[in-house]
């Protein structure tokens, strides 16, 4: 049985599947010739994470494929409900990198309250004739504890968040399918839990109450957070959105940023990716990374095991 990796598995996923008696073909073939390729090699399973597109045209085309799977919690790259339909098995990740996406966003968070994405672009270009002027220009941070932090998806990553935000010593609130009060259980040393309730209320109110929003939502048909939304903030406010682009409208953020009712933003992903717009590139209150919140030693093997322990289960029961 061959098991097309085409973005890529961890070393632990292809030994998990090899010890199976799966052969794991890891080249990356281009979008335009991806049915060939699976015609040609019999491939039965396809994964991917966010770079391969698997449409219509893929499933219908492709009749050797028994399996696609998404390294990853996002899979709208993948036309799923066509696929089942077709009798393909549909498989993602959905918890293995939730913890690499929630520490992203406070690696973002730390930064962007002590303004360490621009200092550390100046300080090497002018560290050295500039001191006190820089020094000046970053010396009026804030710090996280006792702000409050308003979680946009309270899924996986969403819970993750709140896990860090609480240790920080913040107040959380979030958003969600339903409002009211959501159990959330902290694991300490030797076996010691924390049960906290979580407030959950309308993004309509979590937007007027945060001092820092994040996004931890799937693929939208709009913005989640557009002028509208921006405009109800407390003025200061900082966004992350590491979740996907286009649930956040880039554009009004620009202008939030402008006028000073947005602080600083982060952004690991966005409206034109890959090739996301200049003007968000050069803002210097944006701190940015390329997609990688779940780019992670851990979360890659997490997600390689993962998706191996669910093919071997899915063709040894076929």
């Amino acid at each position: 049985m061959k098991v097309l990796a085409n973005d890529g598995i961890s070393n632990s996923g292809i030994e998990k599947l090899e010890q199976a008696g799966f052969e794991v073909i890891t080249v990356h073939v281009a979008q335009e010739q991806l049915q060939n390729y699976i015609n040609e090699h019999k491939i039965e399973v396809l994964l991917v994470r966010s770079a391969t597109k698997v449409r219509k045209d893929v499933i219908d085309n492709c009749a050797s494929l028994k399996i696609i799977g998404r390294g990853g919690v996002g899979m709208d790259n993948i036309d799923v409900e066509y696929a089942r339909e077709k009798g393909l098995e549909v498989i993602n990740t959905p918890a293995a990198s939730s913890a690499s996406v929630a520490e992203l966003v406070f690696a973002h968070l730390f930064g962007g309250v002590r303004f360490l994405h621009d200092s550390n672009r100046n300080m090497p270009l002018e560290g050295d004739t500039r001191f006190k002027e820089l020094k000046k220009n970053y010396g009026g941070g804030r710090e996280l504890r006792g702000k409050t932090i308003g979680i946009i998806g309270f899924g996986r990553i969403g819970r993750e968040v709140a896990k860090i935000a609480l240790g920080c010593g913040m107040k959380v609130i979030a958003s969600d399918r339903s409002v009211g009060e959501e159990a959330l259980t902290l694991d300490f040393y030797d076996g010691q839990q924390v049960t906290l309730n979580i407030q959950k209320e309308p993004v309509s109110e979590l937007i007027k109450h945060s001092d820092f929003i994040t996004l931890h939502v799937p693929a939208q048909n709009g913005y989640v957070i557009g002028e509208a939304e921006i405009s109800q903030m407390k003025k200061g406010v900082g966004i992350v959105n590491a979740a996907r682009g286009g649930v956040l409208n880039e554009k009004a953020l620009l202008n939030g940023l402008e006028d000073g009712k947005i602080s600083f933003a982060a952004l690991d992903v966005f409206e034109k990716e890959p090739t996301p717009s200049l003007k968000v590139l050069m803002n210097d209150r944006i701190s940015l990374t390329p997609h990688i919140g779940a780019a992670t030693n851990e979360a890659q093997d997490r997600i390689g095991t993962e998706l191996a322990e669910q093919i071997i289960s899915i063709m040894t029961n076929a």
